[in-house]
C-alpha cells in the first residue's frame, strides 16, 4: 500500500505519463510508468504489480522548472 505522491505527464495536452508513490513516510517516491497503472477509482489506484516490484523502481526525480 502507498500514496500518489504525483501524477507526471502534460495537463495541457492531455497527457498522463505515469505516477510518483510514495511507499513509506520517509522514503522517496518511486515512479510508476503509466502501462504499469491499473484501475483509477475515486481514492484508489492499482498498479499492475506487485508490493516488491513497486519497491524496485526506480525513485522519481521530479524534473528541473
Amino acid at each position: 500500500m502507498g500514496k500518489v505522491d504525483e501524477v507526471i505527464g502534460d495537463r495541457n495536452n492531455d497527457i498522463f505519463n505515469g505516477l510518483a508513490v510514495a511507499t513509506a513516510l520517509v522514503a522517496k517516491p518511486r515512479y510508476v510508468p503509466s502501462e504499469r497503472v491499473g484501475e483509477i477509482t475515486e481514492g484508489r489506484v492499482e498498479l499492475k504489480l506487485a508490493g516488491a516490484a513497486v519497491e524496485a523502481l526506480e525513485e522519481y526525480e521530479p524534473e528541473s522548472p
